[in-house]
């Protein structure tokens, strides 16, 4: 596959994000005297983000009284153990070792807000690495607007259409094809159990992390 730039979604595409917050939701849940709840019930959730979270493991929607305390706890919490057991999926550490062996400058495009972004990336000596870092603080409309796309393109100097973006969630898959990039949507991430996958119009669909490397630079 010909491309110039390759840009990654972060929770659930490029990094395995989901066993710190789920550790931070279950201290958090018996701090209250709540029941921790099962890793896998809250795995899917991570792509809703911290309000998700919450509602998964409270069970109140972001107009309850208290939302705001609890979410304010619960981002302290996971932000003072941000990187601790947070790692890159299986096979793309081989995909980011082929990149910088062959010049290719990576990128990430996440809507995680850049104080979480920085500190995770920073943890895992990540940050000075990548070519780009978009935030939702950087633009006026985050994904699945295409603005943030084209901030990437232009931090990268390189054209949409030479950009590859992968996501594991419809919006990243939205926001690549709104921008005119090459899309790969991420079955390995943080998918709910009701959604499909293949009806989000990427150019390519992969179910495991392991096979992005032959498909970028095996073809």
């Amino acid at each position: 596959m010909i491309f110039q730039t390759l840009l990654f979604d972060l929770d659930g595409t490029l990094l395995d994000t989901a066993p710190d917050f789920i550790s931070a939701l279950n201290t958090q849940l018996l701090r209250h005297g709540r029941d921790p709840i099962p890793d896998s019930a809250i795995r899917a959730c991570v792509t809703n983000g911290s309000a998700g979270l919450i509602e998964k493991g409270f069970g109140i929607s972001v107009d309850h009284a208290l939302f705001d305390t609890i979410r304010e706890e619960y981002l302290d919490l996971y932000f003072n153990n941000i990187a601790v057991k947070t790692a890159l999926f299986a096979g793309l550490e081989q995909v980011l070792d082929t990149c910088a062996e062959r010049k290719i400058p990576w990128g990430i495009v996440t809507n995680k807000p850049w104080k979480y972004t920085s500190a995770v990336l920073e943890q895992l000596s990540m940050l000075d690495v990548a070519a780009t870092v978009i935030c939702p603080d950087h633009v006026q409309q985050p994904k699945p607007h295409p603005e943030a796309m084209m901030l990437a393109c232009s931090e990268t100097s390189t054209l949409p259409k030479d950009c590859i973006y992968i996501g594991d969630h419809r919006r990243d898959i939205d926001a690549g094809n709104a921008a005119g990039m090459v899309t790969i949507a991420a079955g390995w991430g943080y998918i709910e159990a009701d959604e499909d996958i293949n009806s989000w119009n990427a150019d390519f669909t992969l179910t495991n992390s392991n096979q992005l490397h032959q498909l970028l630079f095996n073809q």
